[in-house]
């Protein structure tokens, strides 16, 4: 099973610690846990990706990718 790196923002009303459970339900590894912002990165399978936008309490999912400037 395929997996990759996303980054999730949680809306302002998310519960974090069970938003935690959620993702170790699915198979998420939590990689870090933003405090600034209410978010995660994860290292997720492909297949659950479509779980993370269902949840009511994400805002954002986003593919971690390496970013350039030029």
């Amino acid at each position: 099973m395929s997996t990759k790196s996303y980054i999730i923002t949680l809306k302002e009303n998310a519960n974090t610690e069970k938003f935690k459970d959620f993702l170790n339900s699915i198979g998420a590894e939590v990689k870090h846990e933003y405090t600034l912002i209410k978010g995660f990165a994860v290292k997720l399978p492909e297949l659950q990706v479509s779980s993370l936008h269902s949840n009511e309490g994400v805002a954002t999912v986003e593919e971690d990718k390496e970013v350039k400037i030029q």
